[in-house]
């Protein structure tokens, strides 16, 4: 039975993930809230290290020892997967909600054709026959704008080419036409042709179907051509938040325009490229201050505790007690070139 369409089709509270170490405790996520309604894309953003991809992971109940959701909510439509059965949650999983990971072959089986792996995750979720499974794989592929798809059906995982494979592998995702995907930099380890190509094939698909997506990503170009929301995390937190336009045209957290500002192509050639000063802080070791402040150009007394969220302007939120009075000029447009 489906909720009311009032309730979005995600909604995270207060997110905690920590992981139980010999040397301690590590907050991976610490205070999270996210909201997507039907068909909005959302754009998850940090460098490596930041508790995106363990966001992604907690969201959808995938997590391992010794990591473990200590806190907060995760309503999808209304319903809170942190405390269903495991029964429950494995029938959304892969039909109401799918995940598509950086390498394809945490998804594909390397020793099954493509027609078996996808038959099987059709008859999973759903009352049909074979062919019927098959036809709806076969059309699927095509969907996703693979040639000649009977014959990528007969093929290993092996026979094809990465990008094929991640093809196969959204194509995978998107049988059921989910409620919800997440995708954990899908396109990272493609040319940028065919992570083109993939971009705005899940873009279509995303707004044909009502998905809504978190794309979890390093890149601000990418996302920034993808999505209708930012989330720049930093150490488990995310830092600012709104959308495209405000977050990269006027961006407020010292952290949001060091890595604007860091971009190849907001700097001038032959000059050294801009970067950020310092090292992330030990997650184990975190200070009792801004997380940033050790890097932060604008650090001041109130930066001596941890900033609360405000929201400085409707729609646009913010960590952060000194910041910026505008936008970097100039640098929002090599994000989105």
């Amino acid at each position: 039975m489906r909720l009311p369409v009032t309730a979005p089709t995600l909604e995270v509270r207060h997110l905690r993930t920590q992981f139980f170490t010999p040397d301690g405790i590590l907050p991976a996520v610490d205070d999270v809230s996210l909201r997507l309604e039907r068909g909005q894309i959302l754009g998850l953003v940090g460098e490596s290290g930041s508790g995106k991809s363990v966001t992604g992971f907690s969201i959808l109940g995938l997590l391992d020892a010794p990591g473990r959701v200590v806190g907060g909510e995760v309503l999808f439509q209304g319903r809170n997967l942190l405390t269903l059965r495991k029964r429950d949650l494995r029938q959304l999983q892969g039909n109401r909600i799918a995940m598509i990971f950086q390498d394809p072959m945490m998804t594909l089986n390397p020793v099954l054709r493509v027609e078996a792996q996808m038959v099987d995750a059709v008859l999973a979720h759903r009352q049909c026959s074979r062919e019927e499974a098959r036809t709806l794989a076969r059309d699927t592929l095509g969907m996703m704008g693979i040639a000649s798809p009977e014959q990528r059906l007969q093929a290993y995982p092996h026979q094809l080419s990465g990008g094929m494979r991640q093809r196969v592998a959204i194509a995978i995702a998107m049988l059921h036409k989910p409620d919800l995907i997440i995708a954990d930099e899908p396109t990272t380890a493609l040319d940028v042709t065919i992570q083109a190509q993939i971009l705005a094939q899940v873009q279509t698909l995303a707004r044909q179907h009502g998905t809504a997506l978190i794309w979890i990503s390093h890149d601000l170009s990418v996302v920034a051509g993808l999505a209708d929301q930012i989330a720049v995390m930093y150490c488990g937190r995310i830092v600012e938040q709104g959308s495209v336009d405000a977050v990269l045209d006027r961006p407020l957290h010292p952290y949001t325009r060091g890595l604007i500002g860091s971009l190849p192509s907001n700097n001038v050639r032959g000059q050294r490229l801009r970067q950020i000063r310092g090292l992330t802080p030990n997650l184990l070791h975190l200070p009792p201050t801004c997380a940033f402040a050790a890097r932060c150009e604008r650090v001041g007394e109130a930066c001596l505790q941890q900033p609360g969220i405000s929201e400085p302007e409707p729609g646009h939120l913010l960590r952060c007690f000194y910041p910026a009075v505008a936008g970097l000029a100039g640098v929002a447009e090599g994000a989105k070139a």
